[in-house]
């Protein structure tokens, strides 16, 4: 039993749940090749492990939200940890490869982890306070990726593939039964009938203010996935950097996002939430304008090409806690629901803007090609952030 059961979880709780999101998706990535080999099976068919997890993590994040809306943050997550953990388990001694395929899309429930975090964060915190809260936790965002494949690796050559399985499962476990002593009910009040028959996805769609929001987020994030999608292509083309190198300056907009979620979580209680969007926007266009321009008049270096990049990373950083927060501030009744559409609209966003640059950047393509289209991704997001702004003046939104 917990001690209240209305009592907010702990900032640790929040920051485990937000980072193990992710941790699940990457942390076996080095063992693929074992697994198939194991499983008897071929490289493509396991691939399905990432390419169908991304797409059943959007789905979950359109479920688990309105649920929580409905049912209360609490129950929704306790459900999600337990089916995540029992799935780990059947991965782990899985001796085919259907039964892993079925189980690793059913570990997708821990994404509900990351979505209801940012709607319990903004259940207990005022729209900037919980922007400067979630800056501090997309920090987590940006270190568990790097430290995933790591760990991931080196627990595959010393113990085999399936112990990464074990321990999602036992750190899943472990994620459960602290939500189950420290995470409280948060959601405010209780729907009816009436209620629940207004409080849907719809209602959301009718509001523009949630759409320059969401947009925002998006196409910031989408400058993001263009670039892992099309830099490494660009670097090893253009500048023949190795892949060791190349390892060490893609990793530069991560730590490029953490700084930025940094500055975030420090600033954002004393400055609107649009005015913060806004100013990541430029961050992120500023610099990719003027690595463009150096690139342009011959400037063709790898310190040019990723040091304009870093800024994107920065400009996200110092963006995305409060266009996350704001979206969930338009109808804070729903912002589950919020954060789950949020959520599932930034991936299939990144997904597209992923085959595009896929389709635009070839082996002889220049780097300018990658830059150019970040830069257009990250200009969408700036006109959002405007609107947001122009929202906010005409007295939309509270943000106080």
């Amino acid at each position: 039993m917990i001690s209240n059961p209305r009592t907010p979880p702990h900032l640790l709780t929040i920051i485990l749940l937000t980072a193990f999101s992710p941790l699940s998706l990457n942390m076996f990535l080095p063992s693929l090749e074992n697994i198939a080999r194991d499983l008897k099976t071929d490289y493509a068919l396991v691939s399905v492990a990432i390419a169908g997890y991304l797409a059943v993590t959007a789905v979950i994040q359109l479920i688990a939200g309105p649920l929580s809306d409905r049912f209360g943050r609490r129950p929704v997550l306790l459900v999600a940890l337990t089916i995540f953990c029992i799935s780990s388990i059947v991965c782990s001694l899985a001796q085919n490869i259907w039964v892993f395929l079925t189980f690793r899309m059913l570990q997708g429930s821990v994404t509900a982890g990351f979505t209801l975090s940012l709607a319990i964060v903004r259940d207990t915190n005022p729209p900037r306070e919980a922007a400067g809260l979630i800056g501090y936790i997309t920090m987590s965002m940006a270190i568990a990726p790097m430290l995933g494949p790591v760990l991931g690796g080196i627990l595959d050559s010393t113990f085999g593939w399936r112990t990464s399985f074990y321990f999602y499962a036992f750190f899943g476990i472990v994620l459960l039964l602290l939500c189950w002593f420290d995470l409280g009910e948060t959601r405010k009040g209780h729907g009816d009938g009436e209620q629940e028959e207004r409080d849907n996805f719809t209602a959301l769609l009718r509001e523009r203010r949630f759409f320059a929001y969401a947009i925002c987020t998006a196409f910031s994030t989408g400058a993001f996935y263009i670039f892992l999608a099309g830099a490494p292509l660009a670097a090893t083309a253009t500048f023949g950097v190795t892949t060791v190198q190349l390892g060490f300056l893609i990793g530069s907009i991560t730590m490029g996002f953490s700084a930025g979620g940094f500055l975030a979580g420090r600033f954002a209680a004393t400055v609107s939430l649009p005015t913060m969007m806004l100013i990541g926007r430029i961050v992120a266009c500023s610099g990719l304008t003027f690595g463009l321009l150096l690139l342009i008049s011959g400037w063709l270096s790898p310190w040019v090409f990723f040091g304009s990049t870093l800024f994107v990373g920065i400009g996200n950083g110092l963006t995305m806690p409060s266009s996350n927060s704001g979206a969930m501030s338009v109808r804070p009744d729903l912002a589950g629901s919020a954060a789950g559409l949020v959520g599932a609209s930034t991936l299939a966003g990144g997904a597209i803007l992923t085959s595009l640059t896929g389709a635009a950047v070839v082996e002889d393509s220049s780097p300018e090609i990658v830059i150019a289209l970040m830069l257009a991704s990250s200009l969408i997001g700036l006109i959002a952030a405007t609107g947001a702004l122009i929202f906010e003046r005409n007295g939309s939104i509270a943000t106080h």
